[in-house]
């Protein structure tokens, strides 16, 4: 993840040498004494030490060293949390991603380097063997720079947001302490401007049995413990560009297994992933990796199972979930990949029964993208949609955003945001079809479920996995 060092900078980093303490030291050695040693005072005098500058990168940032060693389970070996540094962000990280890195449309003339380029990879099928060296796909690819520059970025962004987060995600936080530090720094690394860039969808902090779609609303105390097993999922967002990218926090060791397995399923399936390649494919090279582990628990040996009626899903500008979805089992679903979607690769593991419902109180909405016309008799629920249209759009929102001074977005709404009484309003939106609620999906009670999920884009000669980074 981190770029070349800068020729003309790296000139301007050399030693420099106090010229006036060498003087000193000249003259002082002209003067002995009669046992022909220094006099007691030069002798006394301290050897001032070369001063060196910091290193600065191209952007006009300090660069720093990584020392903050990632200690979550399952985090790539030789990860570190202050990752960023590197690419001269402060710790803890406070300067906007965009004034660090420069888009590939902008002049090449610029020493600032580039939104880093996520994973490559070839993709599968003998009938795109030709891809990666097709000079016309190339030029096709460089047609499409703007769109990969903002997702690049959002990328770049929830890397250092989550980075962070793995820092002082540990037991004994409170749910809702940790879920508004997450998102005050997402919207602080993407210079949150209302619909243009911004969050991408609520913090999800889903636990043991519970597998997505939880977040605290105001009022819920839950804290994390050691014995948790906790699904960190966030997005980002650049003009409607959505990175939606998850891992699974764990202390106790003993839920290893359970988080390799997820972990490699969700590997199996990006690998299997690429144009041409059927969505049934892709579910069973998931489900053949995750359902050949198990996980010994208390003494009890549980097999990994699937959660079969959760799926990836493609991505679309301001639409989360685009149309098409991606089994994590096998199925008989004959839809093709394309070249261009996007596609968030996530796959769920469970010791349960490898099916969830929906229970426990809501805190996940989202407007409908083809929400229907209802003329809304209630003035409560048209100030709320009016609310949600220039602040939300057609991106998820939460309760507890609501309930900000801001409303969710000080850019568009300044501090006179906050909606009260509301509770009302939103389930009027939702029974006349404008809104859908997604409450919690849980397995059954007393199980523990885990999930990993990247974004990639599909791109004419490879596929880009735009939300890998060193930590998984």
């Amino acid at each position: 993840m981190t770029q070349e060092e800068d020729p003309k900078v790296a000139a301007a980093d050399e030693d420099v040498v106090d010229n006036g303490a060498e003087n000193e030291e000249a003259e002082g050695g002209e003067d002995l004494g009669a046992d022909g040693s220094a006099p007691a005072a030069a002798a006394a005098k301290k050897k001032k030490k070369k001063k060196k500058k910091k290193k600065k990168t191209a952007s006009g940032h300090t660069k720093g060293t990584p020392t903050q060693k990632a200690e979550g389970r399952m985090l790539t070996e030789g990860s570190f949390t202050d990752y960023y540094v590197t690419h001269g962000q402060t710790e803890p990280p406070s300067i906007p991603v965009v004034n660090l890195f420069r888009g590939d449309e902008e002049t090449t003339t610029s020493s600032v380097p580039p939104f880093p380029v996520g994973e490559i990879q070839p993709h599968p099928l003998e009938s795109n063997s030709h891809r990666i060296s097709s000079e016309e796909l190339r030029h096709n690819e460089r047609l499409e720079a703007n769109l990969y520059d903002k997702l690049r970025h959002a990328s770049e962004v929830h890397r250092q947001v989550r980075h962070y987060a793995q820092s002082f995600i540990k037991p004994g936080i409170k749910l809702v302490d940790m879920c508004e530090r997450l998102e005050e720094t997402n919207r602080k690394l993407v210079q949150e401007h209302g619909l243009e860039r911004g969050i991408g969808f609520p913090t999800g902090c889903s636990i043991n049995h519970v597998a997505a779609h939880y977040t605290p609303n105001v009022g819920d105390d839950t804290v994390l413990q050691y014995d948790d097993v906790m699904k960190v999922d966030f997005g980002t967002q650049i003009d409607g560009r959505i990175i939606d990218c998850a891992w699974t926090v764990a202390f106790n060791p003993k839920y290893d297994m359970l988080l390799e397995a997820v972990k490699e399923a969700t590997n199996a399936g990006i690998k299997a992933a690429g144009i041409d390649v059927r969505l049934c494919d892709v579910g069973e090279s998931v489900e053949e990796v995750m359902e050949s582990y198990e996980v010994e628990l208390d003494g009890k040996t549980y097999p990994v199972k699937c959660i079969r009626n959760l799926n990836g899903h493609s991505i679309g500008p301001y639409q989360i979930h685009a149309g098409k979805s991606v089994p994590i089992v096998k199925c008989d679903d004959q839809t093709k990949m394309e070249e261009g979607e996007i596609f968030a690769i996530e796959t769920f593991g469970t010791t349960g029964r490898g099916y969830i419902v929906e229970d426990l109180e809501c805190s996940h909405y989202m407007k409908n993208f083809n929400a229907p016309h209802v003329p809304l008799r209630l003035p409560r629920s048209k100030k709320l949609l009016g609310h949600i249209n220039k602040t939300f759009g057609t991106l998820a929102f939460c309760r507890r955003w609501l309930e900000r001074e801001d409303g969710g977005s000080f850019t568009v709404n300044g501090n006179k945001g906050k909606q009260e009484k509301y509770m009302g309003a939103l389930k009027n939106l939702c029974d006349v079809g404008i809104v859908q609620a997604y409450p919690p999906l849980v397995d059954v009670k007393g199980s523990y479920t885990a999930q990993y999920e990247h974004t990639l884009v599909l791109r004419p000669t490879c596929k880009e996995i735009l939300s890998r980074g060193d930590d998984f």
